[in-house]
């Protein structure tokens, strides 16, 4: 889904309360009591690094818990303080020197930086006990045969994922032969046995493959409705923007018009008289280009998108400029909605703008984030299938969330085969693109794109929608399912959202029929358990949480319960009607303690 990368040290403040732990097969908690005392030293008045330092000492000497061994080293990768003094420090491991796959793990300090537990992907000692009997160049070619393109870089790993413990080759492959992805894919190699251990695509397309071939199998034609609404209807034709003494370049408002949103303001840059560029300086020179039908990669290689008058788009195809402006709007949104409920300071919370590219490929349908890129990609469509660029406000929204979890959790599919990726960490991240995709139209709040709990409900499909939260299983295309059951091992990652999806809705709005801003919702549960809902703000201040201090790379639906659970507990209280209802919403999807799976790799 992703490939992981190691990020920089950031630290990000949120309104919570200390961190405590709870017992489980992701979340390891010292002895009650320990380490608990409470003073106005510690994190408060601690620099990062001495944070950092603390959190690699409390791993160190908690090894049982922590599953760090000799010759292993911690890289932070992010730093986050809660309110009273939780601290959360989320590490990479490398051992040896290597890279460790499901390696990573988050431990969690008070406020005097003393240890109250751990949550951790692999819950088995991750030292390999082989020596590789593959050269890289013989791997290489293995991995550009598995992915039928183009091997390039290689280096040698350990593979610490679904139980195991190998030594393996990761080997990036580029032009792979697929009809459905952009061609680059990660392929990882067992360096003792030589067989392939995962084959997956770089990037997270929107439309999943298997939707693609139900769509083309139906022969469904998706033509969504976009407007045309001419600038001076609105407007007279005029910029909005600062005084004309103001010094070039300079912060202008302009407006453009979209494919889906209507007319809508855009900040921008003005860097002479008659030249304006899509950068936005207020949102850390967030910038739309055009990689002008080519499948560029590299966001440099974009042709900038400038008006002569600070006017974008005309709302049609007929202005390859339209696309470009839902784009912009729907980053800018984006990240609006997460500066402005979490405080994140950018999609990897590093005070950075976010960047896009429209009209990316030759009849490419799909849009998706590219990790290679660090930016979103746009296609315009097939030409046949899907006639237009798929620049909706909740497809951006889903898709920079798939940027916030590789920064964060880095949640990736159990497997992948031909039909697509499988396994619950995969489709856990499916879901929280789909929560927080559904929040950015919430926050937005546009008028021609109200907000509410579908997802791709402007493609122009049959079923009106492509995913939604109250109801998954409403969904006939892809097969979106309500509740947990252990084969969801085994069913695709956009099907398998539908668990975490409901769990949240339910959450959030509980359940039964009812009617939220002109839209019907009835959603069902497990047993007809009935569930009342807290709120959406609080539903997703705790799913947010959790996604930054509780998961990691092999979180599954029953880790996201306990990891939801902490969660509320540190923002509202062990004894709190939110802690209680985040249980009762997973029971009313089928996740309970006691149906955890006792073997979980």
């Amino acid at each position: 889904m992703h490939k992981a990368h190691i990020r920089n040290v950031a630290v990000a403040v949120v309104v919570t309360t200390a961190a405590t732990g709870l017992a489980g097969t992701a979340l390891a908690a010292p002895a009650a009591g320990a380490g608990r005392t409470v003073s106005s030293a510690g994190a408060s008045s601690a620099s990062g690094a001495s944070i950092v330092e603390a959190a690699r000492a409390a791993a160190l000497a908690h090894v049982s818990a922590t599953g760090v061994s000799q010759g292993d080293e911690l890289r932070a990768q992010d730093v986050m303080t809660d309110s009273r003094g939780a601290v959360h420090v989320r590490f990479v491991r490398t051992h040896q020197g290597m890279t460790v796959l499901g390696g990573d793990l988050v431990v969690h300090l008070d406020r005097n930086l003393a240890y109250t537990g751990v949550t951790r992907a692999a819950d088995h000692t991750v030292k390999p006990v082989a020596k590789a009997k593959l050269t890289a160049a013989q791997a290489a070619a293995k991995a550009a045969s598995a992915a039928q393109g183009d091997a390039g870089s290689v280096r040698l790993v350990v593979d610490a994922r679904g139980g195991a413990s190998a030594l393996a080759y990761q080997v990036q492959v580029n032009g792979a032969a697929s009809a459905e992805d952009t061609g680059a894919r990660t392929v990882v190699v067992d360096a003792v046995t030589g067989a392939v251990r995962s084959n997956a695509a770089d990037s997270d397309e929107f439309l999943s493959p298997k939707l693609l071939s139900t769509l083309r199998e139906r022969g469904e034609t998706l033509n969504p409705a976009t407007g045309d609404t001419p600038l001076t209807a609105v407007s007279g034709g005029r910029t909005l923007g600062p005084a004309a003494s103001a010094p070039f370049p300079r912060t202008v408002t302009g407006l453009g018009s979209s494919l889906f949103l209507g007319v809508v303001p855009l900040t921008t840059t003005q860097t002479s008289g008659a030249s304006f560029l899509l950068k936005d300086p207020t949102r850390w020179g967030t910038e739309t280009r055009d990689a002008k039908n080519k499948e560029l990669e590299d966001f440099a290689l974009g042709a900038k998108v400038t008006t002569t008058n600070g006017r974008w788009g005309n709302g049609s195809v007929s202005s390859r400029v339209s696309a470009a402006v839902d784009a912009q709007y729907g980053v800018d949104k984006t990240l609006d909605f997460y500066a402005k409920t979490f405080g994140r300071k950018g999609i990897e919370n590093n005070s950075q703008g976010a960047e896009a590219m429209v009209h990316f490929g030759d009849r490419i349908a799909n849009a998706f984030w590219d990790p290679t890129c660090d930016c979103m990609l746009y296609g315009d469509g097939d030409g046949q299938m899907f006639k237009k660029p798929l620049v909706a406000l909740d497809v951006t929204g889903h898709e920079l969330t798939h940027g916030v979890v590789e920064a964060t959790a880095k949640l990736e599919p159990t497997y992948e085969n031909d039909e697509g990726q499988f396994g619950e960490p995969g489709a856990l991240n499916e879901s929280l693109a789909d929560i927080f995709g559904s929040n950015v139209e919430f926050s937005a709040n546009n008028p021609s794109n109200p907000p509410n709990y579908l997802i791709g409900e402007k493609l122009g499909l049959a079923q009106k929608f492509l995913r939604r939260l109250d109801h998954p299983s409403l969904d006939r295309l892809e097969g979106t399912i309500d509740y947990w059951s252990p084969s969801v091992y085994y069913t695709e990652v956009h099907a398998g959202s539908g668990v975490s999806s409901h769990a949240y809705y339910l959450l959030a709005e509980g359940s039964g029929s009812k009617k939220i801003g002109g839209f019907s919702y009835d959603s069902p549960t497990y047993h007809n358990l009935s569930v009342t809902g807290i709120g959406r703000a609080k539903a997703t201040a705790i799913f947010y949480q959790a996604l930054t201090r509780y998961m990691v790379s092999t979180t599954d639906f029953h880790d996201a319960r306990v990891a939801t659970l902490n969660a509320a507990r540190d923002l509202y209280g062990a004894n709190s009607t939110e802690y209680k209802t985040v249980d009762r919403a997973w029971a009313a999807v089928n996740v309970t303690s006691a149906n955890t799976p006792a073997d979980r790799g």
